[in-house]
């Protein structure tokens, strides 16, 4: 570790506290509807959308109403996506005369994108058309994102509005955000990109002469559009297959701090927006340090791990810290760093092989997964996922003092912790269920191109990252068949929706309750003692589905390195 690399980890968090209120406050803008300097230009867009769809703005919906629009919408954007891939051998924009895609990869990957998920199994350059990443892929990386941020605004009216029936209007939501919040800022990221030499064209393959005077085909196409919302909406699908590493998506060291930035950004602001829109801006910020207290130690660990290097190599003779899979554009430090982001977001963008860290620096972007992805998290996911542990946690304080759970102004019952149990073990069931069978029947057992505890976390890996919505991989596992394809689809789809819906139905409950005022025998949700109860309790159903997998995960795939060292 040297202090370069500590500088660039710190200068990446005071950047993002110093954002935090601004993005705050504009999220703040669009959640309660009021209007904004882009309204003069874009207002009548927004008009035009709701006319054009016979949709009211102003009537608002229950949570129920709101769940069953916000799914109707997701999945008729993913038949129009699985029609999309199935279907590019014969619609324009193909270039490269690409044929369209297998059946299992056209539902997996629509799942993937519709789902926020953005997981690959396929090679962006060698499969998608520009068409299929325009119109098929791209605008689920903005409405995904929209979706995730309009439900995060419906938690916070639950928990802000008094005797209430409905929690906002999904339509509504998901417009504005669109419109006022991603659309301009991917504007100007990309063209930001653009001028640090990211490629935007329609063109295929492009043929030039290298300085050595040898030929090659180089292959371009709208990739700095794409990578602004793929960073910004907490996507991470790439436009190549080497994703953040390739120097055509993130080319200098600049793009990299910027990418990473874009990841947490509208993640940082949601918890001010929480806060303000309860009342207490003490709340967001309460929340916000747990989740820097969980962010910091994985970086922590994992830059540590990846300086010190693999000791098989030491023991060889061999110094030097782990740069096996890593740009050299970039080194240990900023991979590290980017690791972690990607994976306590549910990005999934990477600008190094996950597969090739050490064995202990590659399992704190899996734990980061496991957690739930609620360390900063995707945008929206990440705050309403953090807030069913708060609610949880909530509930433990009040059985410590003796009192009915209180969190900002509303008792917390046995409705709210039951759905919020049921939406957390969605979790762990899936992800070890899904990978004890692919661990035992031959089509799973195919995949991993390593055996033993390595080849095991391959596997655990990748339901880890379906379930959790993140998308990035232990690449060393063979995806791209029927059995993976319909599994992780199925895991992509649960783990989004069923954490959803009941979340949703906590918001309901919650938006009917009667306001209860803070009292002297109130437990305190915005001190260093609510910070530290929150990582814990964070840290403790985290370890559901960490725990189990450890034995033959990553702490095994250590252990055996390290006899291999001393053998």
């Amino acid at each position: 570790m040297t202090l370069q690399g500590w500088t660039l980890i710190l200068a990446f968090v005071g950047i993002l506290l110093a954002l935090t209120k601004p993005v705050g406050m504009w999220l703040f803008a669009l959640y309660e509807g009021r209007r904004t300097p882009l309204h003069a230009l874009l207002g009548p867009v927004e008009t035009g959308f709701y006319r054009l769809a016979g949709i009211d703005p102003t009537a608002e919906q229950g949570w129920r109403r709101y769940a069953v629009h916000m799914l109707i919408f997701n999945v008729a954007l993913m038949a129009f996506t699985y029609a999309v891939l199935r279907l590019q051998g014969v619609l324009p924009g193909n270039p490269q005369g690409l044929a369209g895609l297998s059946p299992d990869l056209a539902f997996n990957t629509a799942v993937s994108f519709t789902t926020n998920t953005n997981w690959q199994s396929y090679g962006g350059e060698s499969t998608m058309s520009n068409l299929s990443q325009m119109l098929g892929l791209t605008i689920h990386n903005f409405l995904s994102a929209a979706t995730g941020i309009a439900l995060a605004f419906a938690l916070f009216r639950g928990f802000a509005r008094r005797e209430a029936k409905a929690i906002g209007n999904f339509w509504a939501d998901c417009t504005r955000v669109t419109l006022y919040l991603l659309l301009p800022l991917c504007v100007v990221y990309t063209v930001f990109l653009i001028a640090s030499g990211v490629p935007q064209a329609l063109a295929g393959v492009v043929d030039v002469t290298t300085l050595e005077g040898a030929k090659q085909s180089l292959l371009l196409g709208p990739v700095a559009s794409q990578e602004a919302i793929k960073m910004l909406g907490t996507n991470g699908g790439g436009f190549f297959n080497a994703n953040s590493a390739h120097p055509f998506e993130n080319p200098t060291a600049l793009t990299n701090m910027v990418q990473m930035l874009s990841i947490f950004l509208i993640g940082f602001g949601l918890t001010w927006t929480f806060g303000k829109a309860v009342g207490n801006t003490r709340q967001g910020w309460a929340i916000l340090s747990a989740m820097v207290i969980l962010f910091l130690a994985g970086v922590t660990v994992t830059y540590w791990q990846e300086a010190a290097g693999n000791p098989v190599l030491h023991h060889l003779g061999v110094g030097g810290g782990n740069m096996e899979g890593k740009e050299v554009r970039f080194g240990v430090a900023a991979s590290s760093l980017f690791a972690v982001v990607t994976t306590a977001a549910s990005c999934g963008a990477v600008n190094s092989m996950h597969d090739s860290f050490t064995a202990l620096g590659g399992l704190v972007p899996l734990f980061n997964i496991q957690l739930g992805e609620v360390v900063i998290g995707g945008v929206g996911a990440g705050i309403y996922g953090f807030l069913l542990f708060a609610i949880l946690a909530v509930f433990v304080a009040g059985l410590m003092v003796g009192r009915t759970p209180e969190y900002v102004g509303k008792k917390i019952e046995s409705r709210e912790v039951k759905l919020a149990v049921l939406a957390i073990a969605v979790l762990p069931l899936m992800i070890l269920g899904l990978t004890a069978l692919s661990s035992v029947v031959a089509p799973g057992l195919a995949g991993p191109l390593n055996k033993g505890p390595h080849g095991f976390g391959e596997i655990l890996y990748a339901f880890t990252s379906a379930v959790g919505n993140n998308g990035s991989a232990f690449a060393g596992l063979s995806a791209n068949t029927p059995y993976y394809n319909g599994l992780l689809g199925l895991a992509m789809w649960v783990g989004r929706f069923f954490i959803i819906v009941p979340m949703l139905a906590i918001a309901g409950s919650l938006a009917a309750k009667k306001h209860t005022p803070e009292s002297a025998g109130s437990f305190p949700t915005t001190g260093g003692l609510w910070v530290g109860l929150l990582v814990g309790i964070v840290l403790i159903l985290g370890g559901l589905t960490f725990l189990p997998g450890l034995a033959l995960g990553p702490i095994a795939d250590h252990l055996a390195m390290i006899h291999g060292q001393l053998s």
